[in-house]
């Protein structure tokens, strides 16, 4: 007799309790099957009802459904088996695990089951032609999320994977999953169904709610989709948790249940899974939401977890579809005579002596749960439960090895089978199972049709009433249904919604009737009721978010009043009060050794230019005009000139005695004395020239920024010509760089005064202002760039007043006793090196 191992893996949740007995020995048969023995459940290494706390009968309803699944499974292998024309002489083997809806333990069996037959190590090889594997062929599990995490390591080694309950649309990517197939629709067959149901009835205005997995996201992306182009509105659409007892489920859930309830909808689409869908209905009832007409799947419509909620009647109306499957002859026969011989002896001792030669050292295999089962504890559910898909998977591998094999009628060629080749006999191949021939499609799937259920309540009994077909078209019964209005008729759920002043509406997507309605944005205005855009206000007007009108902007500039402008006129203030005391001093002790050694009456003369610069702040403050704007540079770059001007002639005298002593002698008498002023007419003169070209170039002018302010009109002295502008102050720099390489390596012998220090520092705190304000002034389009313009003038006068005018002060008022010819004797006065060698 030829051995063939083909897996069955089922998948349920919880178990209700702990202990054993022959019934958990017989799902573990290893008799003469090559993969060992039937194992519906397996060791529970991850619980759920230690992850998310279900009520008990959650707990027995999860394992009762799975019970039945493996049930099915077993009856199916068992027919095969038993059928003289199948395959005659071949004896399929299995295994069964559970996977407790967790892709960690479904990976566990699954690496168990790509070993090399015979051994428990995995074949990493370039070619797997002749490997052959622990198994034959994969059925299940039955949810999306473990699919897509098995599908892809199965295509990999080329087993086939038939699941009977997955069907999230990603899964008909074969060239992504190759070998993997299903007995069920993808859930886009379904959400066309959804959608033809919704057009029959007129509504165009629906919730969807989802389950946070891939069943849920993939089915209601698929929907929106779907709806969206036969013009469908979505008023909400959300995600509910998976386990409600994880943290922050309970307010997710409230938060949609509100959320349903604020978008006035009367219909909801609803893709989840018994539990979630059983807690979102159960929040739903607590908090009182209206009833609505529920459009669901078979995952929660036929779920004895969900209707078991307290109250359920009282959510509205309940519209679904479910796979339309044929029975499954003599399987309720099969369970009863299973059960019945439980409770036998030889039954019971069979068992033991299988549960004896059974291998637990790699996967512990014994069903804990299956001895507290009853027949009447999975009677009710067997009466419902869905098993042809379970049938058809089992089967469509059975005819695959059919073909594979070279069977007839009789018997089976005793030929060699690897996994590979049953994935083409499966694509092309029809198979029959109890009268009714099955064919997969290009995507690997079935389409069985759907039925249309209605939960009809009769004297507070549930009937699953089926009141329309759904294959490619949608046929309804429509005096069958009975809906929740006072009427029994269908109730109204179309998209109307009045959107307010100052908001109009966002068409979504391409259709007319799905909008959003959205605040019109500041400086936009709603003109009228039939707009369908927002107005642009004119440039010298703006307008609040949400606004029907423009409203003139206020103009907006450096005013005398501000805080910051009273700041900056009280330091003004100061710093021409320094000049003019500085100024003093140096009158009255103008023919003094210090002030002589200074300048003299070149030193006023720049301090009467320090008290202009400090009083042209004025010209940036107040509402600008073009002509105010012209001045601003010029005046800061003639005034800085005219003090610049004045040490000009003093660092040369410097620089000739120091430097050049030979030349001093014939060359001094034309930066000092009364020549001196030459220089600083020639340097002024130089300047005005510049102011000339910095006019014609293109001087500073008044410009209105309506775009850095929201609200108000910018009044800004704008530069129009960055050339001019480089140009005009560009020659005080050379100046300012000339003294300072004049004096700032000049030293003076002990007790002498240093007049070369003062201008280094002049000149150098001059360079560090102007390479912030220059960095500073560039980028800076509103109220501060007068400001920043007020301070670099202020700055840089104080910094010259600091380092050149004021130790001169401090001597002449402190240090009299300073005031010498001896200590202060002039450049032009001492010996050149020369003559004192």
């Amino acid at each position: 007799m030829q051995l063939l191992g083909l897996w069955l893996w089922l998948s349920w949740g919880c178990a209700a309790s702990q202990s054993s007995s022959c019934l958990s020995a017989q799902f573990r048969r290893p008799g003469d099957f090559i993969l060992g023995g039937l194992f519906p459940f397996g060791k529970d290494t991850v619980n759920l009802a230690e992850r998310s706390e279900p009520t008990l009968l959650q707990c027995e309803t999860l394992f009762t459904e799975g019970l039945i699944w493996a049930l099915a499974m077993r009856f199916a292998i068992d027919q095969i088996n038993n059928s003289s024309s199948l395959l005659p002489g071949v004896t399929l083997g299995y295994d069964m695990y559970d996977t407790c809806f967790e892709p960690l333990v479904a990976l566990q069996p699954s690496l168990l089951f790509l070993t090399r037959s015979g051994t428990t190590g995995i074949g990493v090889l370039c070619d797997y032609t002749d490997y052959q594997p622990h198994v034959t062929a994969v059925i299940g599990p039955h949810k999306s999320d473990l699919c897509l995490v098995t599908a892809k390591l199965f295509s990999y080694f080329f087993i086939p994977q038939v699941s009977y309950a997955a069907s999230s649309e990603t899964l008909s990517d074969t060239k992504l999953y190759s070998s993997f197939y299903r007995t069920v629709p993808s859930d886009k067959n379904l959400v066309e169904g959804m959608v033809q149901l919704l057009n029959h009835y007129s509504w165009n205005w629906i919730a969807t709610v989802a389950s946070d997995d891939e069943y849920g996201r993939g089915a209601q992306a698929l929907f929106l989709n779907v709806a969206g182009n036969n013009n469908i509105c979505i008023a909400f659409e959300g995600y509910i948790p998976t386990d409600p007892a994880e943290p922050g489920a309970t307010r997710q859930l409230e938060n949609t249940v509100k959320a349903i309830n604020s978008a006035n909808a009367g219909i909801v689409v609803l893709f989840a899974h018994s539990m979630a869908a059983q807690a979102l209905l159960q929040h739903s009832i607590r908090m009182g939401l209206p009833k609505k007409v529920w459009v669901g799947t078979e995952t929660w419509m036929l779920s004895d977890i969900v209707i078991s909620t307290p109250n359920i009647q009282n959510i509205g109306t309940v519209l679904g579809f479910v796979m339309r499957t044929g029975t499954v002859p003599g399987f309720q026969e099969y369970v009863a005579e299973l059960f019945s011989s439980v409770e036998q002896e030889e039954f019971c001792q069979r068992s033991r002596e299988l549960n004896r030669l059974m291998n637990t050292n790699v996967l512990d295999t014994h069903c804990q749960q299956c001895g507290q089962v009853t027949l009447g504890d999975i009677w009710p559910t067997l009466q419902v439960a869905t098993v042809q898909p379970v049938q058809m998977a089992v089967y469509s591998v059975a005819h695959a090895l059919h073909r594979a094999l070279g069977c007839n009628s009789k018997s089976c060629p005793k030929t060699p089978v690897k996994s590979w080749q049953l994935l083409n006999i499966m694509n092309n191949l029809p198979f029959e199972m109890n009268g009714q021939s099955f064919k997969f499609d290009q995507s690997h799937g079935t389409n069985t049709g759907y039925k249309l259920i209605f939960w009809a309540w009769r004297d507070g009994t549930l009937t699953h009433l089926s009141v329309g077909d759904y294959e490619q078209n949608l046929y309804i019964r429509n005096a069958e249904i009975q809906f929740h209005t006072a009427d029994k008729k269908e109730p109204t759920s179309t998209c109307f919604r009045r959107c307010q002043q100052g908001q109009i509406r966002r068409i979504k997507g391409f259709n007319l009737c799905c909008y959003d309605c959205t605040d019109c944005p500041e400086n936009t205005f709603w003109s009228s009721s039939e707009s369908t855009s927002c107005s642009q206000c004119p440039q010298h007007q703006w307008a609040p978010t949400r606004s029907t009108l423009c409203h003139n902007r206020s103009e907006r500039f450096l005013f005398w009043d501000e805080p910051l402008a009273l700041a900056l006129v009280t330091l003004m203030a100061l710093t021409a009060a320094l000049s003019c005391v500085a100024a003093l001093l140096f009158l009255k002790h103008l023919q003094t050794p210090l002030v002589q050694v200074a300048g003299g009456g070149r030193s006023l003369f720049a301090l009467l230019w320090l008290l202009l610069q400090s009083l042209s702040c004025c010209l940036y403050v107040g509402r600008p005009s073009t002509a105010l704007c012209e001045l601003q540079q010029l005046s800061y770059a003639l005034c800085l000139n005219g003090c610049f001007s004045t040490f000009v002639p003093k660092a040369l005298e410097i620089t000739l005695v120091t430097e050049f002593p030979r030349c001093a002698p014939r060359l001094l008498r034309w930066v000092s004395h009364g020549r001196a002023w030459l220089l600083v007419a020639a340097s002024i003169l130089a300047q005005l020239s510049l102011c000339f070209c910095h006019v014609h170039l293109g001087s500073d002018q008044l410009v209105a920024d309506y775009k850095s302010l929201p609200r108000e009109v910018l009044l800004v002295c704008g530069t129009q010509s960055w050339a001019a502008f480089a140009l005009l102050h560009g020659y005080n720099s050379c100046l300012a760089f000339a003294c300072f390489l004049c004096t700032f390596m000049v030293q003076t012998p002990a007790r002498k005064y240093n007049v070369a220090r003062g201008i280094t520092f002049a000149t150098l705190i001059y360079f560090v202002i102007w390479i912030f304000f220059v960095l500073i002034f560039a980028t800076l389009k509103t109220v501060l760039r007068a400001v920043t313009q007020i301070g670099t003038i202020l700055a840089t006068a104080l910094g010259i007043l600091a380092s050149y005018f004021l130790p001169k002060c401090y001597i002449l008022v402190f240090r009299p006793d300073l005031n010498t010819r001896d200590y202060c004797q002039n450049a032009t006065e001492e010996e050149p090196e020369e003559d004192r060698q």
